[in-house]
């Protein structure tokens, strides 16, 4: 993951699976056309988790997922350097047909 914000970046914590879907529902009803996912570690479940509700219940005719990018990061911790898994899930507006 690079280290930069990006402001329709989506940060994955502790906090409760369904807050983040509502992140994505309120990029996505703005007029957004991408938001990304971001998790690393134990995380990882929660932002597919987040992915997929929010692109199979939430707004299934609105998103889908364009792109999943996997890698690794090195952390400093209290016994020295530490690699933590990480992922982006970008989610793009669909394209709308006329």
């Amino acid at each position: 993951m690079s280290k930069e914000k990006k402001e329709n970046a989506i940060y994955i914590g502790k906090k409760g699976t369904m807050n983040y879907c509502l992140v994505v529902v309120t990029i996505f009803n703005k007029g957004e056309k991408e938001c990304v996912i971001r998790a690393r570690g134990r995380s990882i479940s929660k932002a597919v988790d987040v992915a997929e509700i929010s692109t199979r219940k939430f707004l299934p005719e609105i998103i889908d997922i364009a792109d999943v990018k996997i890698g690794s990061e090195e952390l400093e911790g209290e016994h020295g350097l530490k690699t933590v898994s990480t992922i982006d899930i970008v989610l793009k507006r669909k394209a709308t047909k006329k």
